[in-house]
């Protein structure tokens, strides 16, 4: 029997710039020409993000199966989440988004957007990762039931198949740099490192953990292993655990000093999550020597803008800095 290609929809604006950050690079002690940013914030649909290049693939497998309406889970900001209501929104489709939690707890940030863009939010109470899931898969039997087609998008979009969105980035990379010592991104789900970690090979790739998903590195290489030539181990993955701090989500003094650094210098918004844990593991680790100058960096940035204005200990942080001005 021949086994046909998985189905690809094209939601995304590609190839995303690379750009140089000079200032950011002499801040760090590195060389002028050292440091750079892959600006998959630009991607186009729905205020942008990495998840677009896996929702190409994951979408893309729905509407082969004939589905109607997007299933998915993240926390109530998620990014993925956003993403996916704005995939359905393109392609004509119903999105429904599965929180943890209850109603009126946040309005701002995703979940504005989550609202503009239509999408039916389902909450499930005091929920860990576990019971989302079979609240998720609940809600999932239950639109089948009342006739409607649905397809369960996997939490953060993440899955072998989805990772194919970032081998494909790697690809785009290795074209724009072709000298790239480091690509230093965000860990959350684990598929945007697989696809790179598949296409560029675990020593260039530098993950910073978010703290998002227990067991993250098993969950890498689940991810890449279908689509690398010689499949990862642990043992072979650059993880850094060092930006966790009390936890997912949690604003941490390093994380807003990353923040403030990378929008004063080169004025790159970051987010307080991931591409802010991003940037603090990378300046740790130009620290201790594990970046070192010389050696060309390319900053993975994955988006995630709108959850800024959602986090309540990130928007206090910053109308601290307006209200002290000089003084702050």
């Amino acid at each position: 029997m021949t086994t046909l290609p998985p189905r690809h929809v094209d939601l995304g604006t590609f190839p995303t710039p690379v750009e140089p950050l000079p200032r950011l690079a002499a801040a760090l002690g590195l060389q002028p020409n050292d440091l750079w940013v892959k600006r998959d914030d630009l991607t186009g649909l729905g205020g942008g993000g990495n998840k677009i290049r896996k929702l190409e693939w994951t979408v893309g497998a729905a509407l082969a199966e004939g589905a109607t309406t997007l299933v998915t889970t993240g926390a109530p900001q998620s990014n993925h989440a956003r993403l996916t209501a704005a995939a359905a929104a393109r392609l004509g489709m119903n999105a429904v988004l599965v929180f943890p939690g209850s109603p009126g707890a946040s309005h701002s940030g995703n979940l504005v957007l989550d609202g503009l863009l239509d999408a039916r939010i389902v909450w499930a109470g005091d929920a860990d990762a576990d019971r989302l899931a079979q609240e998720a898969t609940a809600v999932t039997e239950r639109l089948r039931r009342q006739g409607e087609r649905p397809a369960l998008i996997p939490f953060g979009g993440s899955s072998p198949l989805a990772a194919r969105g970032y081998l494909r980035c790697a690809e785009e990379l290795m074209a724009q740099v072709a000298d790239l010592h480091h690509a230093v991104v965000a860990l959350g789900s684990g598929g945007t490192m697989a696809g790179l970690v598949a296409g560029l090979g675990a020593e260039r790739v530098l993950g910073v953990d978010t703290g998002a998903r227990a067991e993250i590195a098993a969950a890498v290489c689940e991810f890449a292993a279908p689509i690398s030539v010689t499949a990862p181990t642990t043992e072979d993955l650059r993880i850094r655990h060092d930006q966790v701090g009390k936890g997912y989500g949690v604003f941490t003094d390093q994380v807003a000093a990353a923040l403030l650094l990378a929008a004063r210098t080169e004025g790159l918004i970051l987010d307080p999550v991931y591409t802010g844990r991003a940037m603090a593991g990378l300046i740790s680790a130009v620290q201790d020597g594990d970046i070192k100058p010389g050696e060309k960096t390319v900053f993975i940035h994955t988006g995630g803008l709108p959850g800024l204005f959602g986090h309540r200990d990130a928007v206090a942080f910053a109308e601290q800095r307006v209200r002290h001005g000089w003084d702050s």
